[in-house]
């Protein structure tokens, strides 16, 4: 039920069934701001949790969209997305461009478009783990979901 949902992940779920995604928003009782802590919290391997990371790439707000068993190379990702420097956001900035806290950002339910790349890691996993707009809130998708959801292009982030 959408309506007991924070109000930020209402709107990633309007997002989610305009895209087709049946995935349910879950609302978990301790916050899964991590991917350890959210693979933990639903008891399934951290490589399947699909990391919303927020970057600067040359200035611009850059969402990747990882495996939580991976760590983003940023020089080696700059160079395959034709960018001179990708630095971390910060708190602030993520907010800026996503309307959600780090902890909680969604693949989806932003202001505005954000320039997004999806890890090919993610691909091994028959079923990712996203945030759903807060640290509290996750919802299930599949890769190809998860692709068509941010109209991203794949690729190697490690």
């Amino acid at each position: 039920m959408t309506d007991a949902l924070p109000a930020r992940s209402q709107l990633v779920a309007a997002r989610l069934r305009e895209a087709g995604i049946t995935g349910e928003i879950r609302v978990l009782p301790d916050a899964a701001s991590t991917a350890a802590l959210a693979a933990a919290a639903l008891g399934v391997e951290v490589g399947a949790i699909a990391n919303s990371l927020i970057f600067l790439g040359d200035g611009e707000p850059l969402l990747v969209m990882t495996s939580g068993a991976h760590r983003v190379d940023t020089a080696a990702l700059a160079e395959r997305l034709g960018l001179a420097r990708i630095t971390r956001a910060g708190a602030d900035q993520v907010r800026e461009a996503t309307g959600q806290a780090i902890g909680g950002v969604a693949p989806t339910g932003h202001p505005a478009p954000i320039r997004t790349v999806v890890d090919e890691a993610l691909a091994e996993y028959p079923q990712l783990w996203a945030a759903g707009g807060t640290p509290h809130t996750v919802f299930p998708l599949t890769f190809d979901e998860l692709v068509s959801l941010t109209g991203a292009p794949v690729v190697k982030v490690d």
